[in-house]
């Protein structure tokens, strides 16, 4: 009887597990965004791990099989990831998929060139213009991040209604939590608003829109391509033109091409995916913290 009831228990045991939806994401922020709402019910997976590229990575067999493997796919959408959308459709055509994109409460255009032109920080309805044409960066801005905390939980309790308090309690605690971040970058970065500065790859308009702080340019482009020389010359002038007081560079790309176009402006280091954190629930609220501190450091005087 004590094995049959044992036999018993692992077969619930197994069997409740098994309700759990299996979810895949992109990039790391979106990872900490879901494991913060399936806090004590799973853990999502990851497919592009913070020291790759989003925007060319090619996966591994084992992030192939997770794919394969979900229930549930939560991505940025094919902006960011083009290369991720076939394979969604090739591995996981029967998952449900959610792309954030779609659901932000904040779409910037694409900026061009190494100079930024002042203010061009206005916003448009998502469905006024091709999704190509929007930068996909969206997850800098902690207001996307909340209308995803939304679209999240109800996509996850229409596949684990089981769960349902748990994802609603822990996407309560995300939301304020964002919100009481949000403050604070908002009082941290004040000081700054008027301090020009140049980055290295054009990946922080969205919390350059949020917090009022403006980038005079950037060495290279939305897509992380290597720039070309002329647009280091053109960044050259630049930094010189608008009087920068700092040239951020990023932990995961090459220094330097910042050291060489920087001369005797400060550098700093800000990092847009998380690269050197922890991938856990509370990654996205450290990233965000560790770029306005790295403003901070950077533009002060």
């Amino acid at each position: 009887m004590k094995i049959l009831l044992t036999a018993a228990a692992c077969v619930l045991s197994t069997s409740a597990w098994a309700e759990v939806p299996r979810v895949v994401t992109d990039i790391a922020p979106v990872q900490s965004l879901v494991a913060q709402i399936m806090q004590g019910v799973g853990t999502p997976d990851l497919i592009v791990p913070p020291a790759a590229s989003p925007h060319d990575h090619a996966m591994r067999p084992s992030e192939a099989r997770d794919l394969a493997n979900a229930n549930i796919v939560i991505w940025m959408g094919p902006t960011l990831t083009p290369w991720l959308e076939g394979s969604i459709g090739a591995l996981a055509p029967n998952a449900t998929h959610l792309a954030l994109q779609d659901h932000a409460d904040t779409v910037l255009p694409f900026r061009e060139g190494a100079q930024f032109e002042a203010h061009e920080h206005e916003a448009h309805e998502h469905a006024d213009e091709p999704a190509e044409e929007f930068d996909p960066h969206m997850w800098l801005d902690p207001t996307n991040a909340q209308a995803w905390v939304t679209k999240i939980t109800a996509v996850l309790i229409a596949q684990d209604p089981e769960n349902k308090e748990k994802y609603l309690k822990n996407s309560a605690e995300a939301t304020q939590s964002l919100n009481v971040l949000d403050t604070q970058i908002q009082q941290q970065l004040t000081p700054y608003k008027e301090r020009p500065f140049v980055v290295f790859h054009d990946a922080f308009h969205y919390f350059e829109a949020r917090y009022d702080v403006e980038a005079a340019g950037a060495i290279s482009g939305s897509n992380a391509q290597a720039p070309s020389p002329r647009r280091l010359r053109e960044i050259e002038h630049v930094i010189e033109k608008s009087g920068a007081v700092c040239v951020f560079t990023e932990p995961q790309f090459n220094s330097g091409i910042v050291d060489a176009v920087s001369g005797k402006v400060r550098v700093g280091t800000i990092d847009p995916i998380g690269f050197n954190l922890p991938v856990d629930h509370k990654m996205y609220w450290k990233m965000l913290q560790n770029i306005a501190d790295g403003f901070e450091a950077c533009l002060s005087d």
